[in-house]
């Protein structure tokens, strides 16, 4: 692994340098004896490390596995733990490392504030101009919270293969997956035809599908001057009513403040609280008729929405083929990689990676991830609390399950009881 000497661009001179600490080190939890991992050690610092793989992987006929393992060992506040796959060129030195360093693919968690996160970027060649676009895979449609937040050693597998369809698995269960084609943003190749930016609207294009009625005219009887609400002649004041009791007092048991000055706080009064008269009747102070929906409102006239003769649909542009049209059939078929990276920021510190693999075997992939991966998660499981305290710890962050817990014990009891 190699350590970047070099600055990231656009960013203030006082922060750009690369100078975010890595360690070889054991977890800290379900620790596995004599198991070391690569671990991000700083906080709100650049960190960018990199090694060159022992052989370039060229996308031709065998498929791209990138497995790895990353545990979140003080949680995680905003930060990312996602790898990139260096393009290969021959200008390529480790120790300039940076975020402009051309790459093929991105793939990995990365979270800030409740915003979880799986990327998986491939950047594609237009075959026309020569430039690179960056594609985004899908979000996943299940929940990530778990994996950033319970401190335990995850394995994240991103396959792609040469039929143009890709995997994204999370302890070796599928969150997602799709087509190259066809579930990226944007999408790998542009449309046929455009609309033409030439095309302009016309003055007399009708878009309204109703319009008043013009032949409409206001009924004579339609009176717009009457209120929405009215005084409820009906209504009778309630027995008991107390018209000279105010709805608020003087509170009896205030005193002044010891360092009150009248000649700077002006004359004091006791604060105001409800009258205690007006507890047991059923009000208080001047009575005011409740007010009731007008029977006689109609509210301002309007004609009546008809039909529009002249409408003539929601105006668009007319379509135009795409000067820069192109069709990649097979977006597999990406830049060479000879190198993976980490280039990272993060507000938390302690961020464990392990066991990288790049591969075309699942089966060796799948070997590799029991012999790392499935030893960490069998110790973790070893020192997992037994079930009751996990119910108790569960109750203490949600006290509402200790009702739960009685109702489920008191149930069966109460049914035994009612039956023998």
């Amino acid at each position: 692994w190699v350590l970047s000497k070099t600055k990231k661009e656009d960013t203030d001179d006082n922060i750009a340098k690369y100078d975010g600490r890595w360690e070889v080190e054991e977890l800290k939890e379900n620790t596995v004896s004599g198991d070391r991992g690569l671990v991000l050690k700083s906080v709100a610092k650049h960190h960018a490390i990199s090694a060159m793989l022992t052989k370039a992987f060229v996308f031709n006929n065998k498929p791209l596995i990138v497995q790895y393992e990353v545990n979140f060992q003080e949680g995680i506040d905003c930060g990312g733990a996602y790898i990139k796959l260096l393009s290969s060129s021959d200008d390529l030195n480790l120790e300039y490392f940076f975020d402009r360093t051309p790459y093929t693919i991105m793939f990995g968690p990365d979270k800030c504030g409740e915003d979880y996160k799986l990327h998986f970027i491939f950047r594609h060649k237009n075959p026309k101009t020569g430039e690179y676009d960056e594609k985004h895979a899908k979000r996943p449609d299940v929940d990530l919270k778990k994996f950033y937040l319970d401190k335990k050693t995850h394995l994240y597998t991103l396959v792609l293969k040469p039929d143009d369809t890709f995997e994204m698995l999370i302890d070796q269960s599928v969150v997602s997956k799709g087509s190259l084609l066809e579930d990226m943003v944007p999408p790998v190749n542009p449309p046929k035809e455009i609309e033409d930016p030439s095309d302009k609207k016309p003055d007399d294009w009708d878009e309204r599908p109703k319009i008043p009625d013009p032949n409409a005219v206001k009924p004579d009887d339609w009176d717009e001057d009457e209120p929405s609400k009215i005084e409820d002649p009906d209504a009778v004041k309630p027995e008991g009513w107390l018209d000279d009791e105010p709805q608020y007092v003087p509170d009896p048991n205030a005193k002044k403040p010891k360092d009150w000055d009248e000649e700077m706080d002006g004359e004091w009064e006791a604060p105001q609280i409800p009258n205690p008269k007006c507890e047991t009747a059923p009000g208080c102070g001047h009575w005011v008729r409740p007010m009731k929906n007008n029977p006689k409102y109609k509210g301002k006239w309007k004609a009546p929405m008809i039909d529009n003769p002249n409408y003539q649909g929601i105006w668009s542009p007319r379509k135009i083929p795409n000067p820069d049209y192109f069709e990649d059939l097979h977006p597999f078929e990406m830049t060479t990689v000879s190198a993976i990276g980490l280039e990272l920021w993060s507000m938390t510190s302690d961020i464990y990676f392990d066991n990288f693999i790049i591969c075309s075997e699942k089966e060796v992939a799948d070997r590799w991830a029991a012999d790392g991966w499935g030893l960490k998660k069998l110790v973790a499981s070893a020192n997992e609390p037994a079930m009751f305290s996990q119910l108790v710890t569960a109750a203490e962050d949600h006290p509402w399950l200790w009702v739960l817990y009685v109702l489920t014990l008191a149930l069966p009891v109460g049914l035994g009881v009612l039956f023998c």
